[in-house]
């Protein structure tokens, strides 16, 4: 079984950015607009369109507050076995760390695998990096 793991790192506050992942339903509007453009949920499964035009379902596996982790399979698409979480971290120096991980099979899609989650992380980040408000200076 294969691994993809990225790290996102972001001046947006944990709780800014655990809003956004735990809006399961939001991906296309507050999490990763542009890599993904639509989303819907049908009871504890989200419908996931993608900007390459794919189609998934991703029954949600586990959200858990506490931890700040989501928890997703997928069904369709070229994996015959696909699970994936993402957490969030506070970061000492400020920021947060976000951390996703998926694993699947076959391991002949890695690749594949790899430049989406990149592209996804991206547009994350970009996302993220916007919630964060900087100060006006008047004077």
């Amino acid at each position: 079984m294969a691994t993809v793991r990225k790290e996102i790192l972001t001046r947006a506050t944990p709780e800014a950015v655990w809003a956004a992942v735990r809006d399961v339903g939001a991906l296309h509007t507050r999490l990763v607009p542009g890599f993904v453009t639509d989303t819907r949920v049908e009871g504890s499964t989200r419908i996931v369109s993608f900007a390459n035009g794919a189609v998934l379902r991703e029954p949600i596996v586990s959200l858990d507050d506490g931890a700040r982790r989501l928890v997703w399979t997928a069904e369709g698409g070229r994996t015959s076995h696909y699970n994936a979480a993402v957490q969030v971290f506070p970061e000492t120096a400020g920021g947060t760390r976000v951390v996703w991980t998926a694993d699947f099979l076959p391991d002949e899609v890695t690749a594949a695998i790899d430049a989406a989650m990149t592209a996804g992380g991206a547009a994350m980040q970009r996302a993220m990096d916007g919630l964060v408000t900087t100060p006006r200076i008047r004077g």
